[in-house]
């Protein structure tokens, strides 16, 4: 197998599978995604984006998503003041917010803010 390749595992019987294991092109690509970490990092960036539009471009540039890892949206911010607004203030509405931008459950569940270095 050469290098980068994703081995398939073909579905059982038991799932209905009849096509004498031959994966569906969409099983592919997500196991592929899965295998190679990509999935992971998709929805990292798609976090990090969904903050950026929450706040609008003028906030985003001053508080700044950084990383997004097990539910936890890290966000740096440039100023002691913001800082405090966001974190007593309008954190809670704005994790609901890229949520809300996100689509289905809850995949943010805790924003922490940190100063920018």
């Amino acid at each position: 197998m050469s290098r980068g390749a994703v081995r398939l595992k073909p579905k059982s019987d038991t799932q209905g599978d009849r096509r004498g294991g031959v994966a569906s092109m969409g099983e592919a690509l997500g196991q592929f995604l899965r295998a190679t970490g990509l999935e992971r990092r998709m929805g990292e960036q798609r976090a990090l984006a969904a903050w950026s539009a929450a706040l609008g471009p003028e906030r985003a540039a001053r508080a700044r998503a950084v990383r997004y890892r097990s539910g936890e949206l890290l966000v740096e911010v440039d100023s002691a003041a913001l800082l405090q607004e966001l974190k007593n203030f309008t954190g809670e509405g704005l994790r609901r917010a890229v949520n809300q931008r996100l689509g289905g459950g809850e995949p943010v569940q805790r924003i922490s803010f940190q100063p920018r270095r």
